[in-house]
């Protein structure tokens, strides 16, 4: 172990918090941004609810510590502290795609002056099939009427984003953090500059939220969505959220269902849809209990961290990697692509190089968890929770060990095992 590794994890206010999660044994798991460990909460808060439909059966929804009935708004509340909004600007529920189709329903107008949706090439594919399938669900084409921004080297150009948001465009879908490359936007500048063109930014914050000290309401963050199993540690396919600014909020869901209803009303049964005030509002059908349980008791362990201490050993462990590779792993054509500046710089890292499948699986076989994004991307991504500063040392230790050895040759040239 380095002396500076050392140093920074007993100096480290958030290194108690790693025994509360369950982490592999003989791993350094470095793929927080695609799955989130398990913790202890969590896991407690799905035993009780468990407990609760085996010795309560419906009555579950109404009655014991927490009822499911308000699961998702409790949700909301935990989760608003950490988007820098208030809990009924927040609506906790259903998937990541379902809830940007949603947002896509009710705000897409392409029937007025401005039809166009602007996205970036590089963009989550669930996100463009998404926005595609909005296009051709109103009538229109997505060849003429998706305005794709080209990467420059993996990375977006801001200015470019914005210049291109003229010609018809009424609406953007970005990433907060580009997921292949850990780049981050700067989503205050872009909104509001959006805002003067009266373009409309719906921003993907799956790969941020959680891991970046977000400041919605100040930021004037139109409307934003995301999943919960990356950096808040939700399981497995857990609900996604979304979050709508209060000048926005009182459209009526393009989607509705009887979730969305007044909860005063909602067990009236009217067949007249009353909206929640709140944005509860664009909530489909039932909730997902056994999803919301175990993102409910991350939340609050999260929540006793505190996003701002999250975010700041965050940036340095993604530091202490990166000086690690470039000083010991750029002789092996290793090149890190996220932006070096603290302002640009997501909860990960990628890192370029011909043989990066092969490289994750050799890193697998020897106990580093880490991510491949063909064809040429690995990625670490080192949870503020539960990663050491000393893990991120011994990673690069291994995969220098792994290059100069030529060890990855024997695998095959993907890593094709987990999304």
């Amino acid at each position: 172990m380095s002396i500076l590794a050392a140093d920074l994890d007993a100096r480290d206010p958030l290194a108690g918090f790693a025994a509360e999660f369950d982490k592999p044994a003989g791993q350094i798991y470095l793929d927080g941004n695609s799955l989130g460990l398990l913790c202890r909460p969590a896991e407690a808060a799905l035993r009780e609810a468990l407990d609760s439909w085996r010795s309560r059966a419906i009555l579950g929804w109404t009655d014991g510590p927490e009822p499911w009935f308000d699961m998702s708004r409790k949700a909301a509340s935990l989760l608003a502290p950490l988007l820098g909004a208030e809990p009924e600007d927040v609506m906790v529920g259903q998937s990541t795609t379902v809830n940007l189709h949603q947002l896509l329903s009710t705000y897409y107008e392409p029937a007025g002056p401005l039809p166009k949706i602007l996205i970036d090439e590089g963009s989550f594919p669930s996100d463009r099939y998404a926005v595609e399938g909005q296009v051709r669900l109103r009538g229109r084409e997505p060849k003429q009427d998706l305005v794709v921004v080209p990467a420059h080297d993996e990375l977006l150009d801001e200015s470019d984003l914005l210049s291109r948001m003229a010609d018809g465009v009424g609406i953007a879908v970005l990433p907060s953090v580009v997921y292949r490359t850990g780049q981050l936007l700067n989503m205050s500048r872009i909104s509001a500059e959006a805002r003067k063109r009266g373009v409309i930014v719906l921003w993907d914050c799956s790969h941020s939220v959680g891991v970046v000290d977000h400041r919605f309401w100040k930021d004037e963050i139109d409307l934003a969505f995301g999943c919960t199993y990356k950096f808040l540690n939700g399981g497995p396919g857990s609900v996604g959220w979304l979050y709508v600014h209060p000048w926005f909020r009182h459209s009526p869901p393009g989607l509705a269902g009887w979730f969305g209803s007044d909860p005063a009303r909602q067990f009236e049964m009217d067949s007249t849809f009353h909206p929640a005030r709140d944005a509860g509002r664009f909530l489909i059908s039932t909730p997902h209990v056994l999803s919301l349980a175990p993102l409910i008791g991350s939340l609050e362990l999260i929540g006793r961290a505190g996003v701002s201490a999250i975010r700041g050993k965050s940036l340095v462990l993604t530091q202490t990697l990166r000086v690690e590779i470039d000083a010991r792993l750029q002789r092996f054509g290793v090149r890190v692509v996220t932006p070096f500046e603290h302002d640009h710089r997501g909860g990960h890292l990628s890192l370029r190089h011909p043989a990066a499948g092969r490289l994750s699986l050799a890193l697998r076989a020897r106990g580093v968890i880490p991510d491949f994004r063909p064809p040429d991307l690995l990625r670490l991504a080192p949870a503020p929770l539960y990663t050491s500063f000393a893990e991120c040392v011994r990673a690069v230790d291994i995969l220098e060990e792994i290059l100069a050895t030529g060890a990855h040759n024997q695998f095959p040239d993907r890593d094709d095992r987990v999304p």
